[in-house]
């Protein structure tokens, strides 16, 4: 059985939402997954462990560019190491009124392709919040299956 994890970085809960709604696999038993906060989970320990990795963190603010804080530990570690093999998906949300709206998803998806791995999904890049996207956020998931094969 293939296996994945949803690590998600969350300040008001949202991205934590719009991670258990993409663990969920509707055809129940064709991947296991895992879901972690940020905060509790580190680069080393995913090491060959996941068929697939996906990756949540919000963006806010007209200078904010990189990952929120909370992910920013984790996002320094991913970039100090080898993410070859890595098969990776990177999702987000933010508010569309702000210059750099869901930047941190970019700088993600660049930081995997820089170390190695492979973003092998387009990212999910979610506008507000995450019930006003669940049809999206469902779909998204669904593309997930059909990258692992």
């Amino acid at each position: 059985m293939k296996k994945a994890i949803v690590i998600y970085g969350s300040t008001t809960g949202n991205t934590e939402t719009a991670a258990r709604w993409i663990s969920y696999d509707p055809r129940a038993g064709r991947v296991e997954t895992e879901v972690k906060n940020v905060t509790e989970c580190s680069v080393e320990e995913l090491d060959g462990k996941y068929d697939l990795v996906l990756l949540g963190c919000s963006t806010w603010g007209d200078e904010e560019v990189e990952p929120r804080e909370d992910f920013e530990p984790f996002f320094e570690e991913m970039g100090q190491a080898s993410l070859e093999g890595w098969k990776a998906g990177v999702f987000g949300r933010g508010d569309s009124s702000f210059t750099h709206f869901r930047g941190a998803v970019d700088a993600i998806e660049d930081l995997v392709a820089g170390r190695g791995g492979r973003v092998v999904v387009d990212s999910l890049k979610i506008d507000g919040d995450p019930k006003d996207s669940s049809d999206r956020i469902h779909e998204w998931a669904e593309s997930i299956l059909l990258a692992l094969g």
